[in-house]
């Protein structure tokens, strides 16, 4: 569907903890943007012992291992090999309700246009960008080259690499469907749009509260549902409807929208 292009928009996701293996997609994977800064938090991270990774990143000593293996074994280079689409990598209840996999191939290169993941890791990634697996949540507290934490690490390099999406896709407004965790990285201050945060509550005695995983695949629903659909003009938005929730205007302000159920 071709609407005015007012308001084109960029969106952007929270990756997951969970990874799977991806299904063939028939499209050529592309590279991230931000690799060179990727490989010096992998150096760092590879430089620490299987406990202090423990410790770190507050894992059981099965993930500990398993991460301490991947930071081991990270390449600099990225192939088919080693590396599988990001957006088709993530397993967690917001790609349970974004089906990526789902997509046809016109679809998919909709979704590399105008979809972003955050990252701990890779900064910021398109759904087709090749990842290698790897854990660090954006709110680890890892002390890097003078920096405190990895929201200092990153500075305004994720929000720099967002505008330039904005503008190339003609966009000015930003769907943050993001973690609390992940969104801290924008400099909301410097991006050039209106930002647009989306919650999802469901009533619980009388109370919206917010219920994680159904929160979360809600956030991956309605992003597959802008995509589809591709909604150029935030209104229609609100035509949002899947699993019961609806838009309430009550809960609702000008810059975050409220849908519950």
């Amino acid at each position: 569907p071709i609407f005015a292009s007012k308001e084109t928009m960029q969106i952007i996701l929270s990756p997951a903890k969970s990874l799977q293996a991806p299904t063939s997609i028939g499209l050529k994977p592309t590279q991230p943007r931000l690799k060179k800064d990727t490989a010096i938090l992998v150096q760092e991270l590879a430089q620490k012992s299987l406990s202090d990774l423990k410790k770190l990143m507050h894992l059981s000593d099965k993930l500990a291992s398993l991460n301490y293996e991947r930071y081991q074994n990270f390449e600099s280079k990225y192939t088919q090999k080693n590396a599988e689409p990001a957006g088709l990598a993530f397993n967690g209840a917001v790609y349970q309700g974004l089906e990526l996999d789902t997509f046809a191939k016109a679809e998919l290169q909709y979704a590399q246009e105008h979809l972003r993941i955050l990252s701990g890791l890779y900064g910021v990634l398109r759904p087709l960008d090749f990842m290698q697996p790897y854990r660090l949540e954006m709110g680890t507290k890892l002390l890097i080259n003078g920096h405190k934490n990895l929201y200092a690490f990153w500075g305004d390099k994720i929000t720099d690499l967002l505008n330039k999406d904005l503008k190339a896709t003609k966009s000015n407004t930003l769907i943050n469907l993001a973690s609390k965790e992940y969104f801290k990285s924008i400099n909301l201050q410097k991006i050039n749009g209106r930002f647009l945060t989306i919650d999802f509550r469901e009533e619980r005695n009388g109370v919206y509260k917010f219920v994680t995983f159904n929160a979360k695949k809600a956030r991956g629903q309605m992003a597959k549902f802008i995509l589809l659909n591709r909604i150029e003009n935030t209104e229609h938005i609100k035509g949002f409807l899947e699993d019961g929730y609806a838009f309430n205007e009550i809960l609702s302000e000008p810059d975050k929208w409220v849908f519950t159920r």
